[in-house]
């Protein structure tokens, strides 16, 4: 698969297993150093990442949360917050982790930064 479309596989099958949720702006979605429990997809809205190495502002389509996967026991390397009101979809560990186990091409393209 290309690129994009690898991407577009990962996102559509957490859009299928995940939950969606409304976050308000200026929200915190994930804080630095807490447990990481999931990856979201942003359905709508801006979040806005600060990580140790820059901040950045990821939009629609884009999924972040995965790098805590990483490890059993991983936490979260940086703070997400809400620049607008945004809709996710919340994925939690054990669904990203059956995922990633039943499906190859899953495990292969999932983004874990």
């Amino acid at each position: 698969m290309e690129t994009q479309e690898t991407e577009a596989y990962v996102v559509d099958c957490l859009r299928r297993a995940g939950s969606e949720v409304e976050i308000s702006a200026g929200r915190v979605i994930v804080e630095l150093g807490q447990p990481g429990l999931g990856v979201f997809v942003i359905q709508n809205g801006t979040v806005e990442v600060f990580a140790p190495e820059g901040t950045r502002e990821l939009g629609p389509g884009a999924v972040f949360g995965g790098r805590a996967l990483r490890e059993p026991y991983g936490v979260r390397t940086a703070r997400c917050v809400a620049k607008t009101d945004v809709r996710l979809v919340a994925v939690d560990r054990p669904t990203v982790e059956a995922l990633r186990d039943d499906d190859p091409d899953f495990a292969a393209a999932l983004p874990l930064d």
